[in-house]
């Protein structure tokens, strides 16, 4: 089910409301998001820098769970990746990028 940088994340029973844990959660499952959509729009990362405006490096950082899934940050992404985001704690993964339907 993944590949490359991306595991799933089981969070173990005892740190399940541990703040630590729930932020390193959220930032895999953006990375694999951000990795997901981009992978379906058949982009690589030099396609998704240059439609965000941002560094190549910026988005490795991002697919590689090195950064916190701000709401701008959020929202230049969706608008580069020509989706919406849809954020629900109540499932696993907690984010995802979904195709705009018309």
């Amino acid at each position: 089910m993944t590949s490359g940088y991306h595991t799933s994340w089981k969070v173990p029973p005892e740190h399940g409301d541990d703040p630590a844990y729930r932020a390193a959660g959220r930032r895999m499952d953006f990375a694999q998001a951000v990795h997901d959509r981009r992978s379906a729009l058949g982009w690589n990362t030099a396609e998704l820098a240059r439609q965000a405006d941002m560094s190549e490096e910026d988005i490795k950082s991002i697919e590689e769970s090195g950064v916190d899934p701000t709401l701008e940050l959020i929202e230049q992404l969706a608008a580069a990746l020509e989706s919406g985001a849809r954020i629900d704690p109540r499932t696993t993964p907690e984010f995802r990028f979904e195709g705009r339907t018309v």
